[in-house]
């Protein structure tokens, strides 16, 4: 297992999402990382590299040419490989349909809440021996939170924020009946927010999803088809490397306090 180089360590902070992203060019790659972990391998080998004075981890979420689908993305292991490698933050890039009028495709949103409708995903490290129940009454870092939008604000990128994401089991789409019924308590749909926002915070990483918005979901009356997503996804892509050159380095100081570091020291029984 590789070992964090000796002395004293730069701020390392991890990208999970798709292959677009790293293969930008976002950041100089020096190391090639295959770890081994207690619930399996990551999805991919891990990618460390440097973007300024930042240390920078890049994990590919689907696997190389996303031949792991939402639903069988071992996100035990994803987590724990980072955390393993160092990383104090996670920033992750998921892609989502719309559930409101007001976010259209193309949109970047920042969400704070999530309903977790998956099914069988394993959820927890701790799921024998030793119990621990973390608080995710605020489930996404509000430290790297308020960073990312003052960042945003300053370099004009539109994001959306104090939005909730419902999380779907996947792989399919969603029923115009289930479109309805979610657009009553949450604004964006996605399959792979739950369970690594949670896990995160159990190896008290801190943890931020920038989601891009590619298409209305079905209860727009229009079907969602794959191909209409990647087009929208290359040209958002696009927009959110440029931005990640800039957030990252401001989100590996960023200033403040959060609960990620400390989630375990009062949740276990």
């Amino acid at each position: 297992m590789p070992e964090p180089s000796k002395g004293a360590a730069p701020p390392t902070v991890a990208i999970i999402g798709g292959s677009g992203i790293y293969e930008s060019g976002l950041f100089s790659g020096t190391r090639t990382h295959r770890l081994s972990t207690p619930w399996g391998a990551p999805s991919s080998s891990i990618e460390e590299g440097t973007l300024g004075d930042v240390r920078v981890l890049f994990l590919s979420r689907h696997g190389k040419g996303h031949v792991t689908p939402a639903h069988r993305v071992n996100y035990r292991a994803n987590i724990d490989a980072l955390k393993q490698l160092g990383a104090t933050a996670i920033v992750t890039i998921n892609s989502v349909g719309s559930l409101k009028e007001e976010l259209p495709p193309g949109a970047f949103v920042i969400p704070d809440q999530f309903v977790d409708w998956t099914k069988r995903r394993e959820s927890t490290f701790y799921d024998g021996g030793r119990t621990y129940h973390i608080s995710t009454a605020d489930p996404i870092c509000p430290r790297l939170q308020r960073r990312a939008l003052a960042v945003a604000a300053r370099e004009g990128v539109q994001v959306a924020s104090g939005k909730t994401y419902v999380c779907v089991e996947g792989p399919r789409f969603s029923t115009r009946a289930e479109s309805r019924l979610f657009r009553t308590f949450a604004d964006i749909i996605g399959m792979t927010l739950v369970p690594e926002s949670p896990l995160a915070r159990e190896r008290e990483i801190c943890y931020l999803p920038i989601c891009m918005v590619t298409d209305y979901d079905v209860w727009a009356e229009h079907p969602v088809e794959a191909s209409e997503i990647v087009r929208v996804l290359q040209d958002n892509v696009r927009r959110v490397r440029d931005w990640l050159k800039v957030l990252l380095p401001e989100l590996a100081s960023a200033p403040g306090t959060c609960p990620c570091p400390t989630a375990l020291e009062n949740a276990g029984l």
